[in-house]
């Protein structure tokens, strides 16, 4: 008797901590981040994309929970109510095997289920896809590399690496920013998740969503499809502006590299070593594809993608050993001695 009331708590104790859990979960799923909380979170939208997904992760989250709380408390009667007893230990239980409701119900049922939860999913996927794009829209490509991001602004002639600028979107005078996304080399997946869902970057296919963002601020991203050894490393950062600031921003994105002739011995150093090859400058003779446009390199906060910050040191260190921020990165180690390599830093150091 004793031992079949500890079985009975056990069991009552294991439903306890489950329905603990439970309520914990959903209340973080419903809780507001902190404001200085660095990870996103898809139940903390700012844009309409963003906005209707979390509409859609509730509805879903909603039906699926019904479901097990039915079979969580159908499970529960039947595992206290027909608990192994020591008296009736041999009689089998009552079979319903071939009744026509049962086999109905659990066939209907899921059905039904299924069908509104496509029904829903559809609404949601065409009510983004297909919004029409308005004359106010800003147009930007994004393209994939091996670890970095390139983003460019046909309409503006800006060229930029990692560090997306958008501006604030008005509900008054909307300025949604539509997105063609390219990948130069593997798949990639593109995921702003307070922005916009994820959308995947194919080589020789073009795949396009947008984002209309309601208030200005930092937005961070990933590379949610991996895509090699730094994958966890590609990261996305989107910088939302307003009207004035990126205004400003483009204005001086469209300038040419800065040429400070004090750094000469710096540049004959960029210039005659692999850099030239792989990055390009606006305004000089370095034209190269394979690697981030350097044109304004420090006016980003960052550097290889979001993997470290963009201060002299780091930059010295990217240069010298890349291996050592980012290990598997495309960025080979150049190999220069402390001086050309000084110099090569104080030249760079002057791209704002």
């Amino acid at each position: 008797m004793k031992a079949d009331q500890g079985v009975v708590v056990g069991r009552a104790m294991g439903i306890l901590v489950l329905l603990v859990g439970i309520l914990f979960a959903a209340g973080l799923c419903t809780a507001s981040p902190p404001p200085d909380n660095p990870v996103p979170s898809i139940f903390d939208p700012h844009s309409t994309p963003a906005e209707s997904i979390r509409h859609l992760s509730y509805f879903v989250l909603t039906i699926t929970g019904l479901i097990f709380l039915v079979v969580f408390i159908l499970l529960t009667y039947a595992v206290v109510k027909f608990r192994d007893k020591t008296m009736g230990a041999e009689r089998e239980p009552a079979q319903v095997y071939g009744s026509t409701q049962i086999e109905l119900a659990w066939t209907i049922i899921p059905i039904l289920i299924v069908v509104v939860l496509f029904l829903a999913t559809a609404r949601v996927i065409h009510a983004i896809q297909d919004v029409p794009k308005p004359a106010t829209a800003l147009d930007v490509t994004a393209i994939g590399h091996q670890f970095w991001w390139e983003f460019r602004y046909p309409a503006l002639g800006i060229v930029t690496s990692n560090e997306l600028h958008v501006p604030v979107s008005d509900p008054v005078h909307p300025t949604p920013t539509f997105l063609k996304l390219l990948s130069a080399d593997t798949d990639h997946s593109f995921w702003i998740p307070q922005l916009a869902g994820k959308t995947d970057l194919i080589p020789n296919r073009v795949n396009e969503m947008w984002m209309d963002p309601r208030e200005t601020g930092l937005f961070l991203g990933q590379c949610a499809q991996y895509c090699g050894s730094q994958h966890g490393k590609m990261l996305l950062r989107v910088y939302v502006d307003s009207p004035e600031e990126f205004a400003a921003w483009t204005n001086a994105q469209r300038q040419p590299a800065n040429r400070d002739d004090k750094e000469l011995p710096g540049r004959h150093v960029f210039e005659t070593t692999a850099c030239i090859n792989c990055h390009a400058v606006g305004g000089t003779n370095a034209t190269g594809r394979f690697g981030p446009d350097l044109t304004h390199l420090m006016s980003r906060s960052t550097i290889a993608s979001g993997a470290a910050e963009n201060t002299r040191e780091n930059l010295r260190l990217w240069i010298q050993n890349p291996d050592a921020i980012k290990p598997g990165s495309l960025m080979p180690a150049m190999k220069l001695s402390d001086t050309d390599l000084d110099a090569l830093v104080r030249y760079l150091g002057t791209f704002q």
